[in-house]
């Protein structure tokens, strides 16, 4: 295992020692230490490679992860994997805004709250999150799934397009063109395996789902003062 300092090293280095060809990264198992809050720590990581960050991260923690699989043992600030490809990113503690924003795939797991604008233009990652989650979460969510196991505030799903919300709590309202849709067995199998995935050990059956009505897809002429 690798051990870096960010007591002593910068954020610089640590990211330059991440991004190093394949053949040079003898280490596949790396370990943060004393993050102290920093912004950038594990970005634009292209390998497969397990990395502890053992305490609070900032902004942007995980942006751009692709194979990787990140665990930070604390919180997050703004933005934490936004525009993850692949891999993994565990988040033990609670996320500020905008966690996984833009995020084409992977699978984010968030254990404690995630705040507003959860998933925000998702367009493909599978989030999980263990508490709640803020306003305006989903907002333009395009593809992926979003699990919430407790409760969503404002506006959830607003302009969606095909992203599959669940949710187990209670929903503050939902946004534009979000509806409640039926849970069929299909969707129960498919959540039963996210839960799975996130260690989560809920009953698939005490959640409800949400998507799209789809009726903001086309230009509709009796709606044009509104658009």
């Amino acid at each position: 295992m690798k051990t870096i300092d960010l007591s002593v090293a910068t954020t610089r280095d640590l990211n330059q020692a991440l991004h190093a060809p394949a053949e040079a990264l003898a280490a596949r198992e790396w370990l943060v230490t004393h993050p102290g809050g920093k912004h950038n720590l594990a970005v634009g990581v292209n390998e497969a490679l397990s990395i502890t960050i053992d305490g609070h991260a900032g902004y942007y923690c995980a942006g751009m992860n692709q194979k990787a699989d990140i665990t930070v043992l604390g919180n997050v600030g703004v933005g934490v994997a936004e525009n993850m490809m692949s891999g993994s990113v565990r988040v033990r503690g609670s996320a500020s805004q905008a966690a996984g924003a833009t995020a084409h795939g992977g699978l984010l797991v968030i254990e404690g709250d995630a705040g507003a604008r959860c998933g925000i233009s998702m367009k493909g990652v599978d989030i999980v999150v263990g508490g709640n989650i803020g306003h305006m979460s989903c907002f333009m969510g395009q593809a992926g799934r979003l699990v919430v196991c407790g409760d969503a505030g404002d506006a959830l799903g607003d302009s969606l397009y095909e992203t599959r919300i669940y949710v187990r709590g209670t929903v503050k309202s939902l946004g534009s063109d979000c509806i409640e849709k039926e849970m069929r067995p299909e969707h129960l199998a498919e959540l039963a395996e996210l839960l799975d995935q996130a260690g989560f050990d809920a009953d698939p059956a005490s959640f409800r789902r949400y998507g799209s009505a789809r009726q903001l897809y086309n230009f509709k002429v009796d709606n044009a003062s509104a658009y």
